[in-house]
């Protein structure tokens, strides 16, 4: 396709997302079997949609301006007001109502922590890599309403720098099960991040508590929702609040296992490793769950081009790419269940490292899932240079 300005018929597929708050409003209202909507929309319908639709390899070009993709934007803008209505409105209402049991209330939190991992981190993703302030400003806020605001230095300052390194805590190792990742990779991006903003202060002459180390940021946002919560639906109010969080984080968590599961960059030594190149990330054109994640699953274009608007995410050559066998949801699923996972996913990640790297004959040093570590040389790359 051209760089023609978009109209609203070609962006409204990637307003799917809006039906998610409906449904949590839904579930708020109605309880009972209603409490499933949100996952079931999410997981489950999507999948058919993929089924029924297929794959689309259609790519806009890529040097299409970004004036002319307003139609696209503006869900972008609007989401974080959606969103922040949406979880402090359900909990006004919760708050106000009793025909809920206690088990319905966490349930109906369960779906507003699918509606901020599944939608709103994924757009806050694409925000923070946005060159304007207020929309960096907007993904601040997302990331805070879920209590991971250091997400986005982890994200920015080390995985797209080490994705695919020792280095970089998010890059799943082969054969690593996904609960073993999570736990692991949570308080590892924690740290990581503070020690990446540290770097940035210490570069600048200043201490890392320095004012403008973003972590202030974070933490008075995420203090700010929190007690929000608390003064809205007192402790209940600040459980269900701090209960959607997690739910939001492994959403998010379960994303990134899956985007490197076993693909690691070539040690070069001398702590050094190859550049990134699209072979690296595993990429799926399903139509349905490219709509709702906006197209974030074109992963190997947006770390080739991370300023790429997600409408102009180019679905690259399958020959030169790895491709999953389904969507996000269908593997996310997969993920949960270390066997399945493994059976389906080792061996073409097996097939990866015989395609693209022949001469390598011991995989052992990449298969390890170590936590990152501050000085020259991880543990992995100390190994290698052995």
């Amino acid at each position: 396709m051209n760089g023609k300005k978009q109209t609203v018929l070609d962006a409204v597929p990637f307003w799917i997302a809006l039906a998610l708050p409906l449904l949590v409003v839904w579930a708020a209202v109605s309880g009972g079997w209603v409490i499933l909507a949100v996952p079931f929309f999410s997981w489950f319908a999507m999948s058919l949609l993929d089924a029924a639709l297929g794959r689309t390899d259609i790519n806009l070009d890529p040097n299409t301006p970004n004036s002319a993709l307003f139609w696209y934007n503006i869900v972008l803008w609007l989401w974080a007001p959606i969103q922040l209505a949406t979880q402090f409105g359900v909990l006004i209402y919760v708050a106000s109502t009793t025909h809920l049991s206690v088990i319905e209330i966490f349930g109906v939190f369960f779906g507003v922590g699918i509606l901020a991992g599944t939608v709103g981190i994924v757009y806050a993703h694409e925000l923070m890599h946005r060159p304007s302030r207020w929309e960096r400003a907007l993904a601040d806020l997302l990331m805070a309403s879920v209590l991971y605001g250091h997400f986005r230095t982890e994200h920015l300052l080390v995985h797209h720098r080490h994705v695919g390194t020792p280095r970089d805590a998010v890059t799943a190792r082969y054969n690593e099960g996904f609960h073993r990742f999570f736990f692991r990779v949570v308080p590892a991006c924690f740290r990581s991040a503070w020690a990446a903003e540290a770097a940035q202060c210490a570069r600048l002459g200043r201490p890392k508590w320095h004012w403008t180390n973003p972590f202030w940021k974070y933490g008075v946002l995420q203090a700010a929702f929190a007690l929000a919560a608390l003064a809205i639906g007192g402790w209940l109010g600040l459980v269900a609040f701090a209960f959607q969080a997690p739910v939001a984080i492994w959403q998010l968590e379960l994303v990134n296992y899956v985007e490197h599961y076993g693909l690691t960059r070539k040690y070069l030594g001398d702590g050094k490793y190859e550049p990134t190149g699209p072979h690296h990330s595993w990429n799926t054109t399903y139509s349905a769950t490219n709509w709702l994640l906006i197209n974030l699953q074109r992963h190997s274009d947006h770390h080739a081009k991370p300023a790429r608007p997600f409408p102009l995410l180019q679905a690259r050559d399958g020959e030169n790419v790895p491709q999953l066998p389904r969507g996000y949801p269908i593997m996310t699923t997969a993920a949960m269940i270390p066997p399945i996972w493994r059976r389906v996913m080792n061996p073409r990640v097996r097939k990866w490292r015989a395609q693209f790297y022949p001469e390598i004959a011991d995989w052992g040093p990449y298969n390890r899932a170590e936590v990152p570590v501050r000085n020259s040389l991880s543990p992995v790359e100390h190994d290698l240079t052995a």
